[in-house]
């Protein structure tokens, strides 16, 4: 999930091209049973991964580079101020994303229960959970839900809307703006997020924090299979549960699971 069992939601992901064409409106449950708009991040978050997914889009998570020493938002951190300056901001505005909802979702890193990677998912709803996914990227969730639930949602692509120049030092290989967050690692990547960031507590003013958008109307919200996603987790009728605003230039292109050798 927080990417699949597999990494496979977690990949580099971007090509070009649109979304899904076969991914519906999503008029059903999911959204309209979504917290409202008057509701704070914090409020949000205590909320299921299928209720929190829709309701971010829109939404800007804005990080803060880098963290003092002490930042009391993360896990172990001592008081705020009593380390380094902050020298970089970098803002995305969320247009893609997934849900994954623990131990009940195949699809889930914490389908099989707790360990020591996917722990934060455990934590109770606020707090980022970063993964390494393919050896290679980062990629980034929001955890949600009441604590032991272990549901979140895979923040899959953005559009960058303050650092501009920061997300570009960041990511040198993308060719336009439009590509700096288009797939879970590049997001992860233009915000500067580590897996040393598993665990870190959303903070206003602080090194992560969530501001929420005005809710998108649903007409535009579309619906679909998870990408990459192999196994059970990965079939569309059972888990339509990537969420993406249609005609977003920075949603990313859907790929199917690869075919496991045999």
């Amino acid at each position: 999930m927080s990417g699949a069992t597999g990494g496979g939601s977690g990949e580099a992901d971007g090509g070009g091209g649109a979304a899904d064409g076969a991914g519906r409106r999503s008029t059903g449950p999911n959204v309209s049973a979504s917290p409202g708009a008057g509701e704070d991040w914090a409020a949000l978050l205590r909320h299921t991964a299928l209720d929190v997914a829709p309701r971010l889009l829109g939404s800007v998570l804005t990080v803060r580079e880098p963290a003092p020493a002490g930042d009391a938002s993360r896990p172990g951190g001592g008081e705020e101020g009593d380390g380094g300056e902050r020298v970089g901001v970098v803002s995305i505005r969320l247009t893609e994303v997934e849900a994954y909802c623990g131990e009940v979702d195949p699809g889930s890193h914490a389908f099989r229960g707790r360990t020591t990677r996917n722990a934060p998912m455990f934590e109770g709803g606020g707090r980022l959970y970063v993964y390494f996914s393919y050896g290679m990227h980062w990629c980034a969730n929001l955890v949600c839900g009441p604590a032991g639930q272990a549901s979140a949602v895979l923040l899959r692509g953005g559009e960058v809307v303050a650092g501009h120049d920061l997300a570009r030092k960041r990511r040198r290989a993308a060719r336009t703006d439009r590509d700096l967050a288009r797939g879970p690692a590049r997001l992860a990547q233009s915000l500067g997020l580590t897996g040393a960031d598993s665990g870190l507590a959303l903070t206003p003013g602080g090194r992560a924090e969530l501001e929420l958008g005005a809710p998108v109307d649903a007409a535009r919200v579309r619906t679909g299979p998870r990408v990459g996603v192999a196994g059970p987790g990965g079939d569309a009728g059972r888990y339509p549960w990537r969420f993406w605003i249609d005609g977003e230039a920075t949603v990313s292109t859907y790929r199917p699971a690869a075919p496991r050798r045999r």
